[in-house]
Order: C-alpha cells, then sequence, then structure tokens
C-alpha cells in the first residue's frame, strides 16, 4: 500500500488487510453468536438446520490488537504514516505486554516512533510509573474488587432477592466498580510503560462529571471513542450530509463499538442506547461555570450513564426485567452492608477531587516525600492489597 500509486490497487490491498484482520475477529469471537441468532431466527420460520459449535479458545487480547493493526493498515493506506520495515519493531507495536488485553488501544503513529528513537529511563518517569501502578491497584483491588465481593456479584445474580435500594446502591456499586477495574488496569498499564520508557495515552479523565453524553465519551475508555470517531464514525461521513446522515453514522458506530465489547445482545443493547442518547442529547450545551446547572447535567447525564451500566452487566433479559422491577417496586428496606458505603465514599471522593488538588497531591508525594518515606508508603500499600485481595483478581474487560 505504502508503495502503490495505484489508488485501486491501494484500495484493493486495505480492504485484504481489513478482511484478514476483522475475520479472524469473526471466526474466533462472534462465529457461535452470529451462528446461534441466524439458526435460532430459521427455527421461528420451522427451519431446522443441524450445526456445530467452534471450540477455539478466545486469544488474550484479541479485539484490542486488531483494532491497533487495522489503525495501521488505515493510517498506511491515507498516507498518514510510512510502512514500518521492521517486523520485529511492528510485532513489538501489536504485541506490547502491559496494554495488550485491555487498552489503552495504541495507535502506529503514536508509538512506532518511540521504538525508532533511542529510550532514555529518567528518574521522573519511574517516580510517577511507579506512582501510576499504586493507585491502579489500590482502585482494583480496594475499591473494584471488594464492591464485586460486598454487593455486585451477588445482587446482581439474584436481583429478586433484594430491595428496591439495594438494588440501586449496587448499580452504584457497579458504575464505580467497572470504572475502578478499567481505569485501574490503564494506570497500571501505564505506570509499566513509563518504567520501561514508553508513553501510552491517557484512557480515562473522571468520566462521570461529564454533563452530556459527548462528553462522556471524550472522558471514558478514550483510546477506543477516538478509535471509533475517527476510523469509522468518520469514514462512515461523520456529521456531513445533514441531521438524517449524522444521525445513521453515530447508530452504527455506536452499535458496533457495543458489538466490539462481547459477542452478546446485551452488548449491542448497550451499544443501541448510547448512540440513541447521543442522538438525543447531542446538542446539550457544556456549562463552563460551576453552579447549580451544571450540577443539573451532572447528576442528569449521570443517571443516563447508570441505566447504560445495567444493559451492561446484566446477562439475559429476564435479569434484566427482574432488575428494573425490583427497583420500581419501591421497596425501601436496605440491608447493604456498612463497608459498602465507605469504599463508595472512597471512589467517589477520588473521583470528584479536582483535578489541581489531585495533581498537587502527587507532586507532593513524588518530590516532597523522603525516598524512604515513600518506599515506606508502597510497602506498606503492597500489605493492604495482600490483606485485600478476595480470591485470584481479573480485570472485567479481560474478556473483551
Amino acid at each position: 500500500m505504502d508503495k502503490e500509486r495505484s489508488k485501486r490497487k491501494k484500495r484493493l490491498y486495505l480492504i485484504l488487510s481489513l478482511t484478514v484482520n476483522l475475520g479472524l475477529l469473526a471466526i474466533f469471537k462472534y462465529y457461535n453468536f452470529f451462528a446461534d441468532s441466524a439458526f435460532s431466527a430459521l427455527g421461528l420460520f420451522g427451519v431446522e438446520i443441524p450445526h456445530t459449535y467452534s471450540s477455539l479458545l478466545l486469544p488474550v487480547g484479541i479485539s484490542f490488537y486488531t483494532f491497533q493493526t487495522l489503525s495501521y493498515s488505515i493510517d498506511v493506506y491515507r498516507g498518514d504514516i510510512p510502512h514500518e520495515r521492521s517486523l520485529i519493531k511492528f510485532s513489538v507495536f501489536v504485541s506490547f505486554f502491559p496494554q495488550l488485553v485491555a487498552g489503552p488501544i495504541v495507535r502506529a503513529r503514536d508509538f512506532l516512533p518511540q521504538i525508532n528513537r533511542p529510550t532514555h529511563l529518567k528518574a521522573s518517569d519511574v517516580e510517577r510509573g511507579t506512582m501510576l501502578i499504586f493507585i491502579g491497584l489500590f482502585k482494583k483491588i480496594i475499591i473494584a474488587d471488594l464492591l464485586a465481593f460486598l454487593i455486585v456479584d451477588e445482587v446482581f445474580s439474584a436481583p429478586g432477592n433484594y430491595s428496591s435500594t439495594d438494588l440501586l446502591i449496587s448499580l452504584y456499586a457497579y458504575a464505580f466498580q467497572i470504572y475502578c477495574d478499567f481505569s485501574g488496569y490503564s494506570d497500571i498499564a501505564i505506570g509499566i510503560a513509563l518504567l520501561l520508557g514508553f508513553r501510552l495515552p491517557t484512557n480515562f479523565n473522571r468520566p462521570y462529571l461529564s454533563q452530556n453524553p459527548s462528553e462522556f465519551w471524550r472522558r471514558w475508555h478514550i483510546s477506543l471513542s477516538q478509535w471509533l470517531r475517527d476510523y469509522l464514525y468518520i469514514s462512515l461521513g461523520g456529521n456531513r450530509g445533514g441531521r438524517w446522515f449524522t444521525t445513521r453514522n453515530l447508530l452504527i458506530t455506536m452499535l458496533l463499538g457495543g458489538l466490539w465489547h462481547g459477542a452478546a445482545w446485551n452488548f449491542i443493547l448497550w451499544g443501541a442506547y448510547h448512540g440513541l442518547i447521543l442522538v438525543l442529547f447531542r446538542n446539550m450545551i457544556t456549562e463552563k461555570k460551576f453552579g447549580f446547572k451544571m450540577v443539573t447535567k451532572i447528576v442528569f447525564n449521570f443517571h443516563l450513564i447508570l441505566f447504560s451500566w445495567l444493559i451492561f452487566r446484566v446477562s439475559n433479559m429476564e435479569v434484566f426485567l427482574e432488575y428494573i422491577g425490583g427497583l420500581f417496586a419501591l421497596n425501601f428496606k436496605s440491608n447493604t452492608n456498612s463497608i459498602v458505603f465507605f469504599i463508595l465514599a472512597i471512589a467517589a471522593l477520588s473521583h470528584f477531587i479536582p483535578t489541581s488538588t489531585s495533581n498537587k497531591m502527587k507532586e507532593f508525594f513524588c518530590s516532597s516525600l523522603n525516598g524512604f518515606v515513600r518506599a515506606g508508603l508502597y510497602a506498606g500499600l503492597l500489605l493492604l492489597f495482600i490483606g485485600s485481595s478476595i480470591g485470584e483478581p481479573t480485570f472485567i474487560y479481560f474478556q473483551f
């Protein structure tokens, strides 16, 4: 593609690259889902076709490195970057282990130049990287895992057994569980990369402070939302062509974004829901000045996103309907463990604290505290993590 001057041949090479990459993803991740859906649909018309399911194991991180290789092919096709001559360097880009299984999604234009220049590891990078790793571990072990263990997993497994209050608290807990689980992994990945002399893009920016769905997607899983925008939404035409085409492009982009998360109908519905609220609230004005209007919009948008997490988390439609029915049963009795409220308070405080304050705290920790004091604090945190670990920790986004 890089050498070819014929636009037609260049396009054919791109189609071949996309077909191979998406074909592998479809076979490993989506074959059983689409086969089951197709045969079930045929069954409604009385057509019974014997079929078998694939028993292939899903390769670790296939969704993430597929998007990375797709972006490489598209960038070369567009002439944004030259092709990488070294197979080893290209392989490092595709299989860079810190972010391989759950992101951030790295683009060739950002990562390959870092491989092609000498690496100079600075003390400040080591300090910042170590701090990010411990911040990520705190989010994961102390907040996400404990919320899952204390309330989320139990309530979502049998929502009919719980009151409206407990169901709502569990939903709030899941919102912070998935945020701390995923952003915690991103922090760890970015921190490890810094220790190796590489810089990965920021993947989260306090998303629950968003005032509308568009802003949420500029703050949540930033590397994915930017990928979908640049390589799918804009390729479909973006907001060119009028309101109808913009609506169509947003819905298609979010539907495919939902399907990217997993081969299940709840992910497709989750994507459709986000596409719908993006269309409905696309023109909502973002307040610049803190006040009642800003707070109202943040609270309203948070609850829009909160409902989407219910769609995302449920295992099937029966559980979803049972959960919704329980929420509207208006049973206000609560048996939630008080520790849950304490953990939620920590999660909310760490999320809503102003960025300037957070940066000052990090700067004080890295530059003002003695090295031995920092080492002692890290050792204490390690003991806390070990003592708080429940079973074998797994990250939610490992399944995608």
